[in-house]
C-alpha cells in the first residue's frame, strides 16, 4: 500500500519535482521519512489537497478536516 507521502510524490511527478516546486535542493525530498512539520500544508497544497494534512501527519492534524481550505459557497 502507498503512503500518503509517496503519493503526494507522485502526484507532484517525483521526488526531484516535489522539491523544486517547494523551493528546495533538489535532493531534499529523497532524505524524509515523513512529510515535515513546516512542509506538510505546501505539499497539500501543491497536489491538489488530494491528499490531506490529515493523511501526511495525522499526529499533527488529527480530524480529518483539520487545515483543509474552506469552500465557500456561491451567493
Amino acid at each position: 500500500m502507498e503512503s500518503p507521502l509517496q503519493k503526494a510524490i507522485d502526484l507532484a511527478g517525483g521526488k526531484i519535482a516535489l522539491a523544486l516546486a517547494l523551493g528546495l535542493d533538489r535532493t531534499a525530498v529523497y532524505s524524509w521519512k515523513e512529510c515535515p512539520h513546516e512542509r506538510v500544508l505546501p505539499v497539500s497544497e501543491l497536489v491538489g489537497w488530494s491528499v490531506t494534512p490529515h493523511e501526511l501527519r495525522p499526529d499533527l492534524y488529527p480530524n480529518p478536516t483539520d487545515a483543509l481550505p474552506q469552500v465557500k459557497e456561491a451567493a
